[in-house]
């Protein structure tokens, strides 16, 4: 009997892992494979090229065009949603009112697709029907916002979509773990005569950084996968300048006709994310000396 009780939890969750090993990595081995031929509009696996679909891939402005968008994206999406997010968690943490209320509205835009956040700051950052419309109905007739459709600044467009949207999940995090931090070191900080944004930034943040180095290695690894909201919001365009490594590997792939070659860009990207995650699921998992 004790057998049984041992074995059944291990039968209930076999063939969700089974299923989820396949999908997940029986579909990363076969991503690989296709990178190292010379497939286009379909699989061939008889055109073995070695590494050339890699060498192709490096050789392509566009490529770099991606990399390049992914960077800016990544670095301010990242930080914003991080500063924005650690900014309302400590306004909220001052016990105000209606917190509870504050907290919803700022979390809400988080239960939002990228794809309905991408839609609808499209049509809010579209001259002819958004901001700039607005401005000049109310007679501001000077007023200009186009950064939607400048080949310089649609990247930076999908950057505001992004921290509008990431921001709350930023803040849930961080006051979760201001919550956890002992309210008598913030008052024995302030009968030494320490002000409260130094508490904040000499003894909180340290406190937090676990919570704040989580945090930015889950929006860090939602930047590099980031395609939902981009093809919502510019298609990767006016043209691909706000392509990132993403939407490159959807077009080469499935309206290019590129298979290896998209398969090629998607690998760098497992490879990207892999440098993120695999550091950290090292640190959190190797064994340290004093606990053997």
């Amino acid at each position: 009997m004790k057998t049984l009780e041992n074995i059944l939890p291990k039968l209930v969750i076999a063939p969700g892992f089974v299923l989820g090993f396949a999908f997940i990595y029986g579909f990363m081995i076969w991503n690989g494979i296709l990178s190292v031929t010379g497939s286009r509009m379909l699989p061939n696996y008889e055109e073995f090229v070695g590494l050339e679909q890699y060498v192709r891939l490096w050789e392509m402005d566009r490529w770099y065009i991606a990399l390049k968008n992914l960077g800016i994206f990544s670095v301010l999406y990242v930080g914003g949603s991080m500063a924005l997010g650690m900014g309302l968690a400590i306004f909220l943490d001052q016990k105000i009112r209606a917190e509870g209320v504050l907290r919803t509205i700022y979390l809400y835009p988080m239960a939002l697709s990228f794809i309905v956040t991408g839609t609808a700051w499209k049509w809010i950052l579209n001259p002819s029907l958004g901001l700039e419309k607005l401005a000049h109905d109310f007679g501001w007739t000077s007023f200009s916002f186009d950064w939607l459709v400048q080949s310089e600044t649609a990247i930076y467009c999908v950057v505001i979509a992004g921290i509008w949207q990431s921001a709350g999940f930023a803040m849930a995090l961080s006051l979760a773990g201001l919550r956890g931090i002992d309210d008598s070191i913030i008052k024995a900080a302030q009968i030494d005569g320490a002000s409260l944004p130094r508490i904040y930034w000499r003894i909180i943040l340290p406190i937090l950084r676990p919570v704040v180095f989580s945090t930015v290695l889950v929006l860090s690894h939602l930047s590099i996968k980031s395609f939902d909201l981009v093809m919502a919001l510019t298609s990767g365009g006016p043209g691909y300048a706000s392509d990132v490594p993403a939407t490159f590997m959807y077009v080469m792939s499935f309206t290019r006709g590129q298979i290896g070659l998209g398969a090629a860009s998607a690998t760098m990207m497992l490879v990207f994310v892999a440098a993120l995650v695999v550091p950290y699921l090292y640190s959190e998992l190797r064994t340290k000396p004093h606990d053997r």
